[in-house]
């Protein structure tokens, strides 16, 4: 089996860690050939607060992939989420020196650097740099300048910013683990590749990860990512209120909010209890359904009221920026009985909950289309197109070498041109990707 063809995610979460392997099938669908869990010990809300418990729990996962597909990992992609992340909007443009010659992948790869020198606050690092529509000249809407010809390349770009410590000690435990980083990615993006249609992502959708100790938000729309946020909780402050409500310990808090949560309270009769034993030798506690299910509703409203303010914040209210798909929840807190109802509710948005199946071969089992593992399948995916990209690049680059050796004259002709094209367009589609991830390795190897 080639190497190129199999890829490894590695989802930090904050309650488990996953890694997942996978490969793409003939029919271009991804198979999850390997996948292991661990539970995540020394992550609070998406960022790594003991480094050695991080490292002891992602060897657990990967050892417990490898053994199910019998493969040996060697390197991973990186999901990065946690309270740091921030998104924001920035406008950039660049002045080019002969208008005469049309714009190519240089030109837009200046542009893109241009942005990466924005100053930050003091310890962050601008992790992603999405361009959204392009100017050329004073006209908009372009999506593709690629070709044009123009003197002036405008853009508006979609940041997203981290702290540079957390995803330093993310890179750190990585490596320690034994394992090559070999890229980095926001999980809400990773999350919309695994969930979501292009069909959705062109009309319009909010897609919702609701993690353990972060909910994720990814906006887009005409096929653009607009909008990121990372909203501090998730499931584990429901967990702790039905902990705290009805005085149990977490163990039996989560057990309870797995098999009779809902975030519904109207449809649990008042008669409807649950009996938990007690701690050693005392009398089991009662619980009525209709109680936990007033615990789990008031803090699932407030985190969706939370999301949807985010979704204001974007401009959904506004016609042409209006959001036709709706919502997508996803993440392990969207298996909790009734949170489509009761988000339809108080958004008045249609919503469906996503299961990372889009890209997945048909034959995959039943827990690996759950929506707890929306972002390791994501991160397979990205992973995959990353290996794709790199492929094709290599052989893009060797076939002009030969042709220029052979006809070293025809440079002024049109095939020239076409050719010195495909050759500048390598920095682009190598830089975009891989400029961080090269940057953040050599972040990574000083530091030591």
């Amino acid at each position: 089996m080639e190497e190129n063809d199999i890829a490894v995610g590695l989802d930090i979460g904050t309650t488990k860690i996953v890694a997942m392997i996978g490969r793409k099938n003939e029919y271009g669908k991804v198979e999850i050939i390997g996948i292991g869990k661990s539970k995540s010990m020394g992550v609070h809300r998406g960022v790594v607060n003991n480094i050695t418990q991080t490292i002891q729990s992602i060897q657990l996962a990967i050892q417990e992939a490898e053994s199910d597909s019998g493969l040996k990992i060697k390197d991973v992609v990186v999901g990065i989420a946690g309270q740091h992340i921030r998104s924001l909007q920035h406008s950039d443009y660049i002045t080019r020196p002969n208008p005469d010659e049309v714009i190519d992948a240089d030109d837009i790869h200046t542009l893109c650097n241009q942005v990466h020198k924005l100053v930050m606050l003091p310890g962050e690092e601008i992790i992603h740099v999405l361009p959204q529509e392009f100017k050329v000249d004073g006209q908009a809407e372009i999506k593709e300048p690629i070709g044009m010809y123009g003197g002036r390349l405008e853009a508006n770009f979609h940041v997203v910013v981290g702290q540079v410590s957390s995803i330093r000690n993310i890179g750190r435990c990585v490596k320690s683990a034994g394992l090559e980083l070999s890229a980095v990615t926001l999980e809400p993006l990773a999350s919309a590749n695994a969930v979501l249609s292009q069909e959705e992502k062109e009309a319009g959708v909010a897609l919702i990860d609701i993690g353990g100790g972060t909910t994720d938000l990814a906006i887009f729309k005409d096929g653009i990512i607009r909008h990121t946020a990372v909203i501090p909780f998730g499931g584990n402050v429901i967990t702790e209120d039905i902990k705290e409500g009805c005085s149990i310990i977490e163990k039996q808090a989560e057990l309870l909010k797995i098999k009779f949560g809902s975030a519904w309270p109207g449809e649990n009769k008042e008669n409807e209890i649950v009996s938990i034993p007690g701690l050693r030798g005392r009398e089991p506690k009662e619980i009525t359904l209709k109680n936990l299910s007033k615990v789990i509703h008031a803090r699932v409203v407030e985190i969706i009221e939370q999301v949807y303010l985010e979704i204001k914040n974007y401009g959904h209210e506004e016609q042409k920026k209006k959001l036709i798909a709706g919502m997508v929840i996803t993440g392990g807190g969207a298996q909790l009985k009734h949170l489509k109802q009761l988000a339809e509710y108080i958004t008045g948005m249609d919503t469906r909950i996503g299961y990372p199946n889009e890209h997945l071969a048909g034959n995959s089992d039943t827990e690996t289309t759950s929506p707890l593992y929306a972002t390791a399948v994501g991160l397979v995916l990205n992973s995959l197109e990353h290996k794709k990209s790199q492929f094709q690049e290599q052989v893009k680059f060797k076939e002009p070498e030969k042709s220029s050796e052979i006809e070293p004259q025809m440079e002024e002709t049109e095939e020239g041109d076409q050719m010195s094209d495909e050759k500048k367009q390598k920095p682009f589609r190598k830089s975009i990707f891989d400029k961080w991830a090269e940057k953040f390795k050599d972040f990574l190897d000083n530091a030591e």
